[in-house]
């Protein structure tokens, strides 16, 4: 019952934060960002399949919010509902302008869901960040480095090699052996 009153709470807080954008308040849109960001940000890139391209459109999605909040009408969608609309076209639009097949079914369109994690899952996945966070700093500076980079920060292998100076067979090694490291040190292996 109490998650229920929380998300009715963060709706009204964002549909009344939405309401001052349409004034043109930049607090308010910092608010509306803030609320939002990541759930958008997730939309973006899971249609353009691109890091840098997600965030470029991620700022057109809130130049369309500050232009359109005017619109918004909290009887015909709940304001998540209408800020992943404006995500989702404007990052279609993105991807059939440069070429690329829009990989995005029509039906999973209405499919974002707007949970919260409940305390014991945000307590265990902290858990879970710490226990390989200290088994990333338990590897080789290298390893930890370059399995840093990759996953956290979406380098390539080529890019990784590059980047440290090393052949990019090196720099598989080093990922792949880190990896298994990681595993047993997780108590996965």
């Amino acid at each position: 019952m109490a998650r229920d009153q929380s998300e009715t709470t963060d709706r009204e807080r964002l549909i009344a934060a939405l309401s001052r954008v349409a004034t043109q308040d930049r607090a308010a849109l910092g608010e509306v960002y803030d609320r939002t960001a990541p759930k958008l940000f997730g939309v973006c890139l899971r249609i353009s399949g691109n890091r840098e391209a997600a965030e470029d459109i991620l700022q057109d999605v809130y130049l369309k919010v500050w232009n359109r909040a005017g619109r918004f009408d909290a009887t015909r969608a709940s304001p998540i509902t209408w800020l992943c609309a404006i995500a989702r076209n404007t990052a279609i639009d993105w991807r059939r302008a440069n070429g690329g097949p829009v990989l995005v079914s029509e039906d999973h369109a209405a499919e974002v869901p707007d949970t919260r994690d409940t305390a014991p899952e945000r307590i265990e996945a902290a858990q879970d960040r710490a226990r390989i966070f200290h088994c990333l700093d338990a590897l080789d500076a290298k390893q930890g480095s370059a399995i840093r980079s990759a996953f956290f920060d979406g380098f390539t292998y080529a890019q990784l090699a590059d980047r440290m100076k090393v052949p990019i067979g090196t720099m598989k090694g080093w990922i792949r052996r880190g990896l298994l490291q990681l595993r047993e040190c997780l108590g996965d292996g």
